[in-house]
């Protein structure tokens, strides 16, 4: 079944190039459409294309799908272009020609258009929801393991001592930062396109800031033509933001595999979240960490596949557009599998204490000596030149005693500021207001 069927079928061929994999990446909107549809025909009702019976029955048996999807009893049927195609099929078959009536001053553009938006609102409350949980973890972590010192690199070399508290309280800011990013995506991504038809808007009196708070939008793309532009756009600025979390969550997941090697020795896992060798006996290996990265650096380049599948399109609908979804989609599952394999491992963490105390560590305290003589009143070239001289000729001397102190250094974290930054960021969402929305939408 095709929405734009009238006598003629495409050739199979086409048909099965054309629907791609429609039929299994669509199940992600099914709850989506649904949830577009209900808010879309109480529109129609108040503007007369609906009558108050009509609607109730639409109503009621959207809502019987909408459970059938949530229980998992839901499928695209064979032949069945989309989740579109379904939905209708479903109410036609129960209902009559009144199931035909639900795509009046609506087009398959706009339908997707409204479908995605809903999904990426969603999955974005569901990435910030378990960055928030790595995010409390690694402050949890940092402030257990503040007093631990660890060697700081640059260049890769021993640079100056750092700690596990800033090791850990790193990430957790700098997920804060990235979701940020998210919160901009969330912006555009909560922009009701509901209205914009095919791309020019209807002849029909539609009341598009009904459906904008029907389904808890903040807003709405106004402009019918940019709502299909939205297309693409929104979907490279998610994947942007997504880029930015895996970002970090892969360069923890190298650092981790570089403490774990037995030539750094920082830290340790439980045997049953590290593997083994099939010829070599002792073997502990980071493969999860070693996944985490390698999928991560997939991530990355997800806003350049979106960027190169849209560019130089024109204004207007195009089928190139499709293709986001098999991009996109998967990728958002796999950015959720590392933030959970990530918080597993990192609650497992087993940190090694007093590294600092190995002598083979004891030129990290050279800036720390340097300071000492220019606390003690001796120019800092000076003294940057004398300790330079006592290395080279085998007189340095050292204490593994660090007295930092200034915001963000090893003895002042700072990590209740970025904790308070952070949740303040999330409240910012306001997702309880889509919620409650949704909430009213599906009451029965």
């Amino acid at each position: 079944m095709k929405l734009w069927t009238k006598d003629k079928e495409s050739l199979k061929e086409v048909t099965d190039f054309t629907t791609g994999q429609d039929n299994v990446l669509d199940l992600h909107l099914a709850p989506f459409d649904v949830l577009g549809s209900m808010a879309h025909i109480i529109m129609l009702e108040s503007i007369g294309l609906l009558t108050k019976e009509e609607l109730s029955q639409l109503s009621q048996e959207l809502k019987n799908i909408y459970k059938q999807i949530i229980a998992g009893d839901f499928k695209i049927e064979a032949g069945i272009e989309d989740i579109h195609s379904q939905v209708e099929l479903l109410l036609t078959r129960k209902l009559g020609d009144v199931g035909k009536k639900i795509h009046s001053g609506r087009s398959r553009n706009d339908q997707v258009l409204v479908d995605i938006k809903l999904y990426l609102r969603n999955e974005i409350e569901e990435l910030v929801k378990q960055i928030e949980s790595l995010f409390q973890l690694l402050i949890s972590k940092s402030e257990e393991h503040k007093d631990n010192l660890l060697p700081g690199y640059t260049h890769l070399q021993l640079a100056m001592p750092s700690s596990f508290g800033l090791w850990f309280g790193a990430y957790a800011e700098s997920l804060a930062d990235d979701t940020i990013t998210l919160q901009s995506a969330y912006t555009i991504v909560n922009k009701n396109p509901l209205g914009s038809a095919a791309g020019y808007g209807s002849s029909f009196p539609l009341n598009r800031s009904l459906t904008t708070e029907l389904l808890g939008f903040a807003d709405m793309n106004y402009n019918v033509v940019y709502a299909q532009m939205g297309r693409g756009k929104t979907e490279r600025i998610m994947a942007q933001a997504m880029s930015n979390v895996a970002a970090t969550l892969g360069k923890l997941a190298m650092d981790a595999t570089l403490f774990l090697n037995q030539n750094f020795n920082f830290i340790s896992f439980p045997d049953e979240l590290t593997t083994g060798s099939s010829i070599m006996p002792h073997k502990k290996n980071p493969d999860v960490f070693e996944l985490i990265r390698a999928k991560c650096n997939v991530l990355q380049a997800l806003p350049n596949e979106l960027t190169l599948l849209t560019s130089n399109l024109p204004s207007g609908y195009h089928r190139d557009l499709q293709l986001l979804k098999e991009k996109l989609f998967p990728a958002i599952s796999t950015l959720k599998d590392c933030l959970r394999m990530t918080h597993l491992m990192i609650s497992a963490i087993q940190v090694k204490e007093n590294i600092l105390h190995d002598e083979k560590y004891k030129y990290l305290f050279s800036v720390e000596e340097v300071n000492n003589l220019v606390l003690s009143g001796v120019p800092f070239r000076d003294a940057y030149k004398k300790v330079g001289m006592d290395i080279e000729q085998g007189k340095f001397t050292y204490t593994t005693k660090v007295q930092h102190t200034h915001e963000g250094s090893i003895g002042n974290l700072m990590n209740e500021h970025v904790k308070e930054n952070f949740e303040n960021l999330v409240a910012k969402f306001q997702f309880e207001k889509t919620t409650t929305a949704i909430n009213h939408l599906l009451k029965d």
